[in-house]
């Protein structure tokens, strides 16, 4: 009897151990299979941090001209690259955007334009006649390809009259107080016009002022409520034509053909301002960029805005 119990007791160890044995067993198996996937996150997560981790305009601030610029993904709504992005410096003919866009949303694409001697009286000339009839289409489409400083004051001039009246304002005036009203409905807290072409006021005063984080961002409320606004001014050249002559505009864009997937852009130079640039362009399919410098030079703005975009190709391209 005792030999039997001594046989039980000894079983039942040996059956304890080898169960403390096999849980140990699993416990280190579950172990090593934990580590192992740990492991190879951490790995995965490596890599993604490795692909990310080269940031394309780390150096590019001093290489600008530009006092100031802006590169904002209007897909994602990041900003990418800011240099002084807030700084109030005149915008000379980036104002145009602004021009056109209160224009759009005052009369219809068809509305006639009649060209008036006051209108030919404006810094620059693009070889319009007084009397010529042209639809507000053709003429928006000068103002931004060729940055017609007759085109915008047609504009200013002609829909203040058919829609706006103060009888204490000329219509222009009055237009002027609608491109003002608009930047304020935008969210542009540096913006301000004094007129409807961005031409200097006097050797001091510019003709309007803001920032290139709201140049940008005037250019993505664009794209986003009326992209054909800016369709024109992706091209080198603009074809169009008035009841009595055929016209030929070159872009003030020389670089439109080198930006690759270009939505549209506008260009802006005075005495006061220097060279100012804003492009928009696809950086994917249906992944526009816009980029705005202000403050560079004549033709440092086109190599400013290269860099922007070739850094900004870079960038996305690494993580897509």
């Amino acid at each position: 009897m005792n030999n039997m119990n001594f046989f039980d007791d000894k079983k039942r160890i040996i059956l304890i151990a080898v169960s403390v044995i096999i849980f140990i067993m699993v416990i280190v198996l579950f172990w090593i299979f934990w580590k192992n996937n740990e492991n190879k996150k951490l790995e995965e997560n490596a890599g993604v941090v490795t692909k990310i981790e080269k940031n394309y305009f780390k150096d590019i601030s001093g290489e600008l001209e530009a006092k100031s610029a802006f590169v904002f993904d209007a897909k994602t709504g990041e900003i990418l690259f800011q240099k002084n992005a807030e700084t109030q410096l005149p915008l000379a003919s980036l104002t145009k955007l602004m021009t056109v866009l209160v224009s759009s949303e005052l009369v219809s694409k068809d509305t006639v334009i009649t060209i008036r001697q006051e209108d030919l009286n404006i810094e620059g000339d693009n070889g319009l006649l007084v009397g010529e009839n042209l639809k507000f289409k053709n003429v928006s489409d000068m103002t931004l390809t060729a940055s017609s400083n007759d085109g915008a004051h047609a504009l200013a001039s002609v829909i203040g009259y058919i829609r706006l009246k103060d009888g204490e304002k000329t219509e222009r005036e009055m237009f002027i107080d609608e491109m003002n009203k608009k930047a304020k409905e935008i969210g542009l807290a540096q913006t301000f016009f004094l007129n409807e072409s961005g031409l200097d006021e006097s050797d001091l005063v510019s003709g309007a002022y803001g920032s290139a984080k709201d140049i940008a961002f005037l250019m993505n409320h664009i794209i986003k409520n009326n992209y054909k606004l800016i369709e024109a001014t992706k091209y080198p050249v603009l074809r169009i034509s008035s009841d009595n002559k055929n016209h030929l505009f070159e872009n003030t864009n020389q670089f439109v053909e080198n930006i690759p997937g270009i939505i549209g852009s506008k260009t802006g130079f005075t005495d006061l301002a220097g060279g100012n640039l804003v492009v928009v362009f696809d950086v994917g399919i249906g992944h526009p960029i816009i980029v705005s410098v202000l403050g560079s030079s004549k033709e440092g703005r086109f190599d400013d805005v290269i860099k922007l975009v070739n850094s900004s190709i870079n960038q996305i391209g690494q993580v897509e």
